[in-house]
């Protein structure tokens, strides 16, 4: 999304709870880059709130107004992060934006930026030196959903720097504040095919949405009835085949039956 950033604000102006303004701004009117954008945010939001149910501490938003500083509440023109997770707060309370003195001070422990050619830049440098410096950001990651081969990730080291994540054999990167992989998925979103940033169990398994989650029992349970109406099947194959062999066996020995009395032998005597 378009944003702009102001300079890393000096220790002195970094805000302290003690005058907490009243005339904050949580809506810049600005949408997202593009309709991808606006859905790969919703589909990391929903997957976060699936991965961690039925935990309740932490906040996971997106497109929110992320208040730190005096100069950046001055100058109004900093725009929070597409996605962000906060952990170890009060999940379940309201709140039109993240702001820090409400909040203990505390910053986002992940940011997801979704770049587009006109933000790559921001993203990519002043960005990421903002959530580095600044917000002390443990990872922070870079995608761009109209490329499946942008994702990049960078984790905070000691000294405040961040290092970058090396992917794994699926191009996916390691979250270890979540305890989740960080990896695309190409399938179709809201009828937008697309490879969509997702996140994975530590077993590599998708984190399903509840319509995902649905469908797949129905589609397990459709396989078990079939798997039952093929056993079914094959038993009842299997019990007229050996009816068909049992009814041969008799023809076959009143044949032979009638075959001896033409002979003149009594069947019943060579029993």
């Amino acid at each position: 999304m378009t944003t702009q950033i102001v300079p890393t604000p000096p220790p002195e102006e970094v805000w302290t709870p003690t005058l907490p303004p009243t005339d904050l701004v949580f809506d810049d009117g600005v949408p997202l880059e593009s309709n991808r954008h606006r859905i790969a945010m919703n589909l990391l939001i929903a997957s976060i709130y699936e991965a961690f149910t039925p935990r309740t501490d932490f906040f996971a938003g997106g497109n929110m107004f992320v208040y730190y500083s005096l100069k950046q509440i001055k100058s109004r023109d900093f725009r929070g992060p597409d996605f962000f997770v906060v952990l170890d707060v009060d999940g379940t309370k309201e709140r039109q934006g993240w702001v820090l003195w409400e909040e203990g001070g505390r910053y986002p422990d992940v940011i997801v930026e979704l770049m587009s050619p006109s933000t790559a830049q921001i993203d990519l440098n002043a960005k990421k030196t903002l959530y580095e410096q600044v917000f002390r950001t443990k990872h922070y990651f870079v995608y761009d959903p109209f490329d499946p081969a942008s994702l990049q990730g960078w984790e905070l080291q000691p000294g405040h720097r961040f290092a970058p994540l090396q992917p794994n054999n699926q191009g996916w990167l390691w979250c270890d504040s979540l305890g989740l992989w960080l990896g695309t998925w190409q399938g179709k979103r809201l009828q937008e095919q697309a490879y969509w940033l997702r996140f994975y169990d530590p077993k590599g398994q998708l984190v399903l949405l509840p319509e995902e989650r649905e469908r797949q029992e129905k589609e397990q349970e459709r396989q078990r009835a079939e798997q039952e109406r093929q056993q079914a099947e094959q038993e009842r194959q299997a019990k007229e085949d050996a009816i068909a062999q049992l009814n041969q066996q008799r023809q076959q020995q009143t044949a032979m039956a009638a075959k001896l009395r033409e002979l003149g032998i009594d069947p019943d005597t060579l029993k």
